[in-house]
């Protein structure tokens, strides 16, 4: 038997259950394949950061298969629409019996992935799925009253209980398999539909093998102060791995096994820094799960229905200050400006961006999601949806309407001395610490000699205004 594995989001050969199974159920070989929907996945804003990092990561995974003798196939297949009958030509041509591959959970892809089923089905051709994207398959944790869960301190309780009950290793990379006659294709370096630039390789390079360094290096020596350092973007605090589960460079149990190793009842903790972060890991599943089980918010609407009626901004004016960090508020400028340098957001500065749009400037909360998949190397539907929804306090366990984070007070609280605001606002170099984290003490004559722009809002009105739109909603 001839079997296909079908990469997606799973660009690794450790820990990958349809790999493995693939390998597993073949006598005759296994053939590994890559669809490049550029066409889709420019309709769906993926950035071009994030299409370059996954084609770096595709020549990483091309030449560790090759050792287990495993040929990478990249096919163009523009549209979802035209996925099955792609693949079912490659195993005709190929004599394949078996494809298999890990579930997504969006619903054009989970519409896709139906349709392939039932084609390769319909051709007596065997069709598998598997649970890879989280660690405990949406639908399996539910209320009582068996609903999805929309609040989280209850979703990660039932998490870690049912994870501890059932914990298995990752799985690891797969044997050799029997020699095929069959070349790799090139990795293509461009992509139709995408421009690559400012793609900085060097921050982000791809692949597996960076995927692991990269945990070791965060649990050996930053998981313990995770807790304190997370909240201060100028310090390399995080794991910065973000980009990596959402390429499938590394898998959630990956990141989970590297913690038990060192903290063998990290199901039990709290309060500590490696609990603190699998709690990310957590916070991750859990908007997945959400993102399956109401599918309303994989079609750019609100997990709270009635949050529809809301009177947002139409400025484009604010918006597009907003988005080019020229919003008068330099913790927010700094962050917006970070993610136009880098392609990626420490993740305080992640809810401080979102709140000051949604809540300072009263601006339509799928701008600011549609703004930030555009850069992002580390987009993800779920994560970035849910984000963008609790900030806005349209979606799950949604941060209540009259919580507006003060910039001014964000940012001495979380970045006191000002090193990271500026590093990406360095016009204001020089000023008193007290005027950078207080935009409102600096004289306009200042502003203008340093070309920085005034505050685009005052804090205090912007907040009343907010708070009144959404006690309007009653």
């Amino acid at each position: 038997m001839r079997t296909l594995i079908w990469f997606r989001r799973d660009l690794r050969i450790k820990d990958n259950p349809a790999l493995t199974e693939a390998c597993r159920r073949s006598s005759d070989g296994v053939i590994a394949l890559y669809l490049i929907c550029s066409k889709q996945w420019k309709l769906h804003g993926d950035s071009p950061r994030k299409i370059h990092f996954w084609l770096r990561g595709l020549r990483e995974l091309s030449q560790s298969l090759s050792e287990k003798n495993i040929p990478l196939l990249i096919k163009n297949c523009d549209s979802y629409s035209d996925v099955p009958s792609t693949i079912l030509k490659i195993t005709e041509k190929h004599k394949v019996s078996g494809v298999y591959f890990n579930k997504e959970y969006e619903i054009n892809e989970k519409i896709r992935d139906s349709k392939v089923i039932q084609t390769l089905t319909q051709n007596q051709i065997e069709c598998q799925d598997f649970t890879d994207r989280v660690i405990v398959e949406p639908g399996k944790l539910l209320t009582a009253n068996h609903s999805p869960y929309s609040v989280f301190t209850p979703f990660k309780n039932s998490w870690l209980k049912t994870v501890e009950a059932s914990w298995s290793p990752p799985l690891k990379a797969p044997r050799a398999q029997s020699k095929i006659s069959l070349t790799p294709d090139p990795i293509p370096e461009t992509c139709s539909h995408y421009q690559f630039e400012n793609v900085r390789e060097d921050l982000w390079p791809a692949g597996e093998e960076e995927a692991q360094k990269r945990l070791k290096r965060f649990v050996k020596n930053k998981a313990l102060r995770y807790q304190s350092d997370r909240d201060i973007p100028s310090v390399p605090g995080t794991s910065l791995l973000s980009p990596y589960l959402a390429a499938g460079f590394i898998s959630p149990r990956q990141a989970v096994a590297s913690l038990l190793k060192n903290e063998a009842k990290i199901f039990k903790e709290r309060d500590t820094g490696p609990a603190t972060w699998l709690n990310e890991i957590i916070w991750r599943e859990f908007y997945t799960h959400v993102l399956e089980l109401v599918p309303r918010v994989s079609k750019n609407r609100p997990f709270q229905l009635k949050t529809e009626n809301l009177k947002w901004s139409t400025s484009i004016k604010d918006l597009e200050r907003w988005q080019r960090g020229k919003t008068g508020y330099p913790i927010v400028d700094a962050a917006q400006r970070q993610l136009l340098q880098t392609g990626w957001m420490h993740n305080r500065l992640r809810m401080i961006s979102a709140m000051f749009l949604t809540k300072h400037l009263l601006i339509d909360w799928r701008e600011g999601e549609k703004h930030f998949m555009s850069h992002l190397i580390d987009g993800d539907l779920a994560a970035n949806n849910g984000g963008w929804q609790w900030s806005a306090s349209t979606g799950t366990d949604a941060a209540p309407y009259f919580r507006i984070f003060n910039p001014s007070s964000q940012s001495s609280r979380f970045d006191p001395q000002a090193k990271f605001i500026l590093r990406f606002c360095p016009e204001l170099e020089g000023l008193p610490l007290k005027q950078i984290h207080q935009p409102e003490l600096i004289s306009t004559a200042e502003l203008r000699k340093r070309n920085y722009p005034e505050r685009i809002v005052d804090h205090k009105e912007a907040r009343e205004r907010a708070i009144q739109a959404f006690k309007d909603l009653k």
